[in-house]
């Protein structure tokens, strides 16, 4: 009776595998009715799995799309060791880890603390060598070089926390634009950072 039963399992885990092959060599066939079935499939398992670790929901929403993205970057190396749940949950634990790691450097980057040097050792191993000064100087003349309403909005949601929805209600406009301003001057902040001098 119990060889029956991890019989039955064993069939059950097979069938399993074979179903989530088609899916995914059909994705990569370009099949949207795959795609589509592959994302409701696993939308809410896996926005369940982020909203255990994140509290925003609009992060969580982020994280959520970075990580079907990731996935399906990934596709063409999945070997199937493992199930598409797991792979999944996988790729969204990095993206989390990757949200925490940014959110610091981001606070870092915006704030005007003068101890830096422990928070700066605590996201970088002592291979990666950092000028402080340097980075605070940049820093300090790519946010000089931003329009005024860009540094506000920097300045309420990363120095002093404002969540989008406050910074909306403070600003007295929409959720939206508040959003689409933030994400327009996180735009123009990397833009100058990265690639003026």
């Amino acid at each position: 009776m119990r060889d029956q039963g991890i019989f039955a399992d064993s069939i059950r885990v097979k069938k399993k595998q074979d179903e989530e092959r088609q899916i995914v060599s059909q994705i990569l066939a370009g099949d949207e009715k795959a795609l589509n079935y592959f994302y409701r499939h696993y939308y809410h398992s896996i926005y369940t799995y982020i909203s255990r670790k994140i509290n925003e929901k609009e992060d969580i929403e982020e994280i959520l799309q970075d990580s079907f993205f990731a996935v399906l970057d990934g596709f063409r190396d999945f070997a199937f060791k493992c199930s598409l749940f797991t792979f999944l949950c996988s790729i969204a634990n990095h993206k989390i880890i990757d949200f925490y790691r940014k959110k610091k450097i981001k606070k870092i980057v915006f704030s005007q603390v003068k101890e830096v040097e422990p928070l700066l050792s605590s996201l970088f191993g002592p291979e990666e060598a950092l000028d402080e000064q340097l980075l605070r100087q940049k820093i300090k003349q790519t946010f000089a070089k931003l329009s005024p309403s860009y540094q506000l909005i920097l300045k309420l949601k990363y120095i002093q926390g404002f969540t989008v929805e406050e910074i909306s209600q403070k600003m007295t406009i929409t959720f939206k634009s508040a959003e689409s301003q933030l994400f327009r001057a996180r735009k123009a902040f990397a833009f100058v950072f990265n690639y003026e001098k």
